[in-house]
């Protein structure tokens, strides 16, 4: 199986029958993900406060990032909306409650309606939470949707282990046949890729599930085949990367880089790409004696930026402290290259200073982290942080 540069294993099992298959590319692994369409929505007979309403009285911001939606009788049907953009605020009456004509997002599309008893509302963010207030009903938030189509995927120039060779057997055979029934057909791996000296990383937050449909020679190959894989209950690839992110992965498959700042000229995506890259292919070290880290600040233009940055800051290029704010919080605990109570001498600061201000982070999925926001987590966990 060594020289393709795509592993599928079962990570379900572990009787050495676990290598699924070993493929030239995966059809599907990386993908063009589109954010859902902007909606509207209405917050009925609501009583705003703080930020939401500054933004229906126009004193404040109309934009006010994610909003959760508590249901009061029934915490079961609980919903953030996304992305959230104040567009109007109307009166029934002189001094009655607003009705709160919002565009956004939602988090959970199938969520369905409580019987009553209206929400709590809560601005989200990086921190915690705020009161928003209070509504009656929502318009526009518990709806049917149509579902997404289910994409397939394709494994290209793929010589089969012995699972998938038992999956593409069932398949040929006539529907129905003990031999041939689905659950025979259908396959479960975590995908790894395999670098140019052989070593197996395993792609962070994706897998894949999927029935054996169909079987032809490949081009890759006389002695390889492609296999179209069908899905069932969701996507053949769980999680796919982003349809860039295959040149980060590339990169990485020649070796941890040995230059820092190969992150610097990606977008966000691409960032995060990078610093999960970086995880993936993390290997345990010592706290190192160090108590003094240098932070290249030059290209720190977004939260993805302040993590590859740091990570290279404690654990040289390529390295690795974090990924998102939860991750962040356990690297600074210890274990992942810094003891705790380090001190982070942050050179040219001024760029995230600039960059990271309330607002800056229009996307939809979650709150911005601000520069003041990332220096109080710091110092809560007793970074020296020293801005240069």
């Amino acid at each position: 199986m060594i020289g393709l540069p795509w592993l599928l294993v079962d990570e379900t099992i572990d009787d050495g029958d676990s290598l699924v298959a070993a493929c030239a590319d995966i059809d599907g692994l990386f993908a063009t993900v589109t954010e859902p369409a902007l909606e509207r929505y209405t917050l009925l007979d609501c009583t705003p406060a703080g930020r939401l309403r500054a933004a229906c009285d126009g004193t404040g911001p109309a934009w006010v990032g994610n909003i959760g939606l508590g249901a009061v009788q029934d915490p079961s049907r609980d919903q953030e909306l996304l992305d959230v953009t104040v567009l109007d605020a109307r009166r029934s009456s002189r001094h009655g409650p607003l009705d709160v004509i919002l565009e956004g997002r939602l988090r959970h599309p199938s969520v369905s309606a409580p019987a009553g008893g209206g929400f709590e509302l809560t601005g989200i963010v990086v921190d915690g939470e705020e009161d928003f207030g209070a509504c009656g009903a929502t318009e526009g938030v518990y709806r049917d949707r149509p579902a997404p189509p289910r994409r397939p995927a394709t494994l290209l120039g793929c010589r089969p282990g012995a699972r998938l060779q038992r999956a593409i057997d069932a398949a040929s055979r006539p529907a129905g046949s003990p031999g041939g029934t689905r659950h025979r057909r259908w396959i479960n791996a975590s995908v790894f890729t395999m670098a140019h000296d052989g070593t197996a990383t395993r792609l962070l937050d994706t897998g894949l599930g999927a029935e054996v449909a169909a079987v032809r020679p490949s081009l890759h190959g006389d002695d390889l085949v492609d296999v179209v894989l069908e899905p069932t209950y969701a996507d053949a690839v769980a999680a796919p990367r982003p349809a860039q992110a295959r040149r980060v992965w590339e990169l990485w498959r020649a070796g941890r880089p040995s230059e820092a700042g190969s992150w610097a000229g990606y977008d966000r995506d691409l960032r995060q790409e990078w610093a999960g890259a970086a995880l993936a292919h993390h290997r345990h070290v010592p706290d190192r004696r160090s108590r003094v880290f240098h932070l290249d600040g030059r290209h720190v233009t977004d939260e993805e930026g302040f993590y590859c940055a740091i990570g290279e800051a404690v654990n040289g290029p390529g390295g690795y402290f974090g990924w998102n704010l939860g991750a962040l919080h356990d690297c600074l605990q210890g274990g992942w290259g810094a003891a705790p109570g380090f001190q982070l001498i942050w050179h040219d600061a001024a760029v995230a200073r600039a960059a990271l201000k309330p607002g800056y982070d229009r996307r939809w999925w979650a709150p911005a982290l601000t520069m003041d926001q990332l220096l109080g987590l710091l110092t809560a966990a007793g970074v020296d942080v020293d801005l240069r």
